[in-house]
């Protein structure tokens, strides 16, 4: 579940809170909305209302998608509306697995996308993804939709 936060002094901006563990202990928020923009932080695998995390690359990446999901509709826009993604995975060999996962959120979206190989906060995180999104303008009509992380 996703809490927001409205602790900012500025109505353009706005912290949403996904109850993550870390977002506490680190200080920070699961996505920020400023203006017409949508930052989601780097988003690991984590069910976040267990606090746990499968073994699985392509689990993870799936559930890194439900989590982003969920902050990018808390903050009233889709997948749709990604233009830069960027994925950050500890083994490159990890990368090609999840690609049907991520294809099914992008493929149609075509967003800027970066993957790049680096150590993650716990060894148990195979993949994290961070997404930028633009809302749709009022004028857009309702939210556009692209196919879902699960299935």
């Amino acid at each position: 579940m996703i809490h927001r936060s409205d602790e900012s002094d500025d109505p353009r901006r706005r912290a949403i809170l996904s109850g993550s563990a870390f977002e506490e202990r680190i200080g920070y928020a699961r996505a920020v909305v400023d203006g017409d923009r949508v930052h989601v932080s780097g988003t690991t695998g984590f069910d976040y209302a267990t606090m746990t995390i499968s073994d699985d690359v392509v689990e993870q990446a799936e559930q890194c998608l439900r989590n982003i999901g969920a902050a990018l509709a808390e903050a009233g826009c889709t997948f749709a509306d990604v233009v830069r993604v960027r994925y950050l995975l500890p083994d490159r060999a990890d990368f090609e697995p999840c690609w049907p996962v991520l294809r099914r959120c992008f493929g149609e979206v075509r967003p800027a996308a970066t993957m790049m190989v680096c150590g993650l906060a716990d060894p148990r995180m195979r993949i994290e993804i961070e997404v930028d999104a633009r809302l749709p303008a009022a004028s857009d009509g309702p939210p556009r939709t692209v196919s879902s992380a699960s299935g």
